[in-house]
């Protein structure tokens, strides 16, 4: 049975994610943040995980993220306004662990987003997000270890979780739920997605409106 509560902030952000959601800015740097005025909720993930498509499951519209064949190419903090008035901001992380890319290319990751985890005042939670295929990887591990050092709560998300069995998908649950539990910034409980067949995307959207209080 569904807790009440659970079931408000359902619909609470059924409704708030059914108004407006637009585009507000890119930071290529921290001078070009947006004001901290309001709460925030950052998405981070590799740069092949499904981010740009859960975003746009999430807002339920079809190309609010640009999605790229290309992974790795957004090297930039996307941000999103959400709500009128307004209520919060999405924040799109730059994905991570993209082969072949340059070291330069890669430090210049590891000091935005690390700069960004540390200095953001308003930032209330990151949704760590992690193929249902394959689990964590070290390099889920590694941006996890940002988050614990930088003391930002976060909460992993499963992407793709409509192509793998039911049982796999349980057992990688189950095993990300015991590793999450280890770490010091991280919400005990995982959420399994798809941004195709929509599942997940209600409870997703219900821990956004969690994180922010």
């Amino acid at each position: 049975m569904t807790d009440p509560v659970d079931e408000d902030r359902i619909e609470t952000a059924r409704r708030l994610f059914a108004g407006p959601v637009a585009f507000l800015k890119s930071a290529p740097g921290l001078k070009f943040l947006p004001d901290a005025d309001v709460p925030e909720v950052a998405f981070a993930g590799r740069s092949n995980v499904g981010k740009s498509s859960l975003l746009n499951a999430l807002t339920g519209r079809n190309a609010l993220a640009r999605t790229s064949n290309t992974p790795g190419r957004t090297q930039e903090l996307n941000f999103f306004d959400v709500g009128t008035p307004l209520t919060l901001r999405l924040v799109d992380m730059p994905g991570y662990g993209f082969a072949k890319a340059p070291k330069d290319v890669v430090q210049k990751w590891r000091f935005l987003v690390n700069d960004f985890l540390r200095g953001r005042s308003v930032l209330k939670r990151t949704l760590v997000l992690i193929d249902a295929r394959h689990g964590l990887k070290d390099v889920d591990r590694e941006i996890m270890k940002m988050l614990d050092d930088a003391a930002v709560s976060y909460r992993i998300v499963l992407t793709k979780a409509d192509k793998i069995k039911p049982t796999e998908l349980e057992a990688v649950r189950e095993r990300t739920v015991a590793e999450a539990r280890t770490r010091p910034a991280a919400h005990p409980d995982i959420i399994s997605t798809s941004s195709e067949t929509g599942l997940g995307i209600a409870e997703l959207r219900a821990a956004v409106i969690e994180a922010i209080g």
